[in-house]
């Protein structure tokens, strides 16, 4: 697996060895693509295939793929506007894609001969430095000079404290993002190898439920987090 951990073979890595997208750099002995560009490369290109399966044949009464994202879609797109109202159908595609990416990445891990790309904490890091940069874009769009009023608290005369303590609060968001995903991720992948190492068979087939499970809550918390970093730029601020 990527970032250390050993895997019998990485197919993606040795497609992508095949026809020169990766390899090392003789002058600073690195990677010049990172295997965890590759498997976010490889985890987008597959949702652009699923998508065009479920959208190239669009009926009434849906079907096979179409009917699996209707579902998945429609039930977040409500969440979303339950939870941050009318405003939140602006943003949903943002929230969608980014959930998508995340449980896409995650869940290729567990197939044999692949790794996932959220697995490194630099993919991570991308996507909650993303989130961080849209939530504050949208306040900044919704309310102009007057997002400053979300980091000065309620009452005038707690401005003095409220201001640091929500600066630093904002820009612990990222890290939280990013280690709380990256944490779980690699975490996992560990588990799974020592118990390949201790039973091959036995050890790791009943946990790929369990971690399956425990990637798809992931994928979700992420998305979660988010939306609510979105509604709290979206609000008036009090």
């Amino acid at each position: 697996m990527a970032g250390g951990l050993p895997h019998p073979v990485l197919l993606v890595d040795e497609a992508a060895k095949a026809v020169g997208l990766y390899k090392l750099n003789d002058a600073f002995h690195a990677q010049v693509i990172d295997s965890n560009v590759i498997y976010a490369w490889f985890a987008m290109i597959l949702l652009i295939i699923l998508g065009m399966l479920a959208t190239r044949k669009l009926e009434m009464v849906p079907g096979g793929f179409q009917n699996f994202f209707e579902v998945v879609v429609g039930g977040l797109e409500s969440f979303v506007v339950e939870n941050i109202g009318e405003k939140g159908r602006k943003v949903f595609p943002f929230l969608c894609g980014l959930f998508l990416f995340i449980i896409t990445g995650n869940l290729i891990g567990l197939v044999p001969g692949l790794d996932s790309p959220t697995n490194n904490v630099n993919t991570n890091a991308a996507m909650a430095l993303t989130v961080f940069v849209y939530y504050n874009f949208w306040g900044i769009r919704m309310w102009g000079p007057g997002y400053i009023k979300h980091f000065m608290g309620p009452f005038w005369w707690l401005v003095p404290l409220m201001l640091p303590i929500e600066i630093i609060s904002h820009l612990a968001r990222p890290l939280s993002l990013t280690l709380r995903l990256f944490g779980n991720v690699r975490g996992e992948e560990i588990v799974l190898v020592l118990l390949f190492a201790l039973a091959p068979v036995v050890g790791t087939f009943p946990m790929y439920f369990l971690f399956s499970l425990a990637d798809c809550i992931q994928a979700f918390v992420f998305f979660m987090l988010a939306m609510i970093y979105l509604k709290g730029s979206l609000e008036h601020a009090h």
